[in-house]
């Protein structure tokens, strides 16, 4: 996506600079480390480690006149305090912001055919419907559904990575996959309870490392957590990846 600050000055009329550019309000969020440990016979193990890896990509439909309203309306009247830049040099910046957010979401979507370098994809293995891919990413409805209903987290998963397995090495018949990754506020109990019942003969061990705890310690992590400040609402691509 194009720099804001760099975009900004250029679109600014002469003497309309400003020392203090708006940039947009994030929304906090609290990435928490998880491991998952799942375990089974080994072809089954094996038959799960495909169908478990996607391009970590989530295709939600984006609204892309609301995103560029979004992108415009505060630049356009910033807070007080924040000198605006011109309303052509915003409707421009904006302009471009939604049209980066745009080819980024397609490169993503076209990812999702032949991109598995996601060990554990949630929605591989658990797709979200058209219906609520339809609302966007930061409409609250669909947050809220994920949350409650589905997977029990609001955003895709963040660095899923494989780790090495602990599984003992004279049981030959008996399989594991273990992955890492970062959860948005919360550990998706759900999608792993509907894991448990889709893979009745597999074993799903899931295990938040919370801040501060000696576990966390103690256990390797093997990538930093994402940003803790989020996308203001609709100010992103709607492909979102996770891995």
């Amino acid at each position: 996506m194009p720099s804001q600050e760099g975009e900004t000055s250029a679109a600014a009329e002469p003497g309309e600079a400003s020392a203090h550019p708006w940039q947009p309000t994030p929304v906090p969020v609290d990435w928490l480390w998880n491991t998952l440990e799942v375990g089974g016979p080994a072809e089954r193990v094996e038959a799960f480690r495909a169908a478990a890896a996607g391009p970590g990509v989530v295709p939600w439909v984006l609204d892309l006149a609301a995103l560029e309203e979004e992108f415009l309306l505060p630049m356009a009247g910033p807070q007080d305090g924040v000198r605006a830049i011109s309303l052509s040099g915003a409707k421009v910046l904006a302009r471009r912001l939604r049209d980066a957010a745009a080819a980024n979401h397609q490169a993503a979507l076209a990812r999702i055919g032949s991109d598995r370098s996601c060990p554990f994809d949630l929605h591989r293995l658990l797709p979200v419907p058209p219906g609520i891919l339809a609302l966007g990413p930061e409409e609250e409805e669909s947050k809220r559904w994920l949350r409650t209903h589905y997977w029990g987290v609001t955003r895709p998963l963040r660095h899923v990575e494989v780790l090495p397995s602990t599984l003992d090495g004279r049981r030959k018949r008996m399989g594991q996959l273990r992955v890492g990754f970062w959860s948005a506020d919360w550990s998706p109990w759900q999608a792993v309870a509907r894991l448990r019942r889709a893979w009745p003969d597999l074993s799903f061990d899931l295990r938040p490392h919370y801040p501060g705890s000696q576990q966390q310690v103690d256990e390797e992590r093997p990538t930093p957590a994402p940003e803790r400040k989020g996308r203001k609402r609709r100010a992103g691509a709607g492909a979102h990846r996770g891995g």
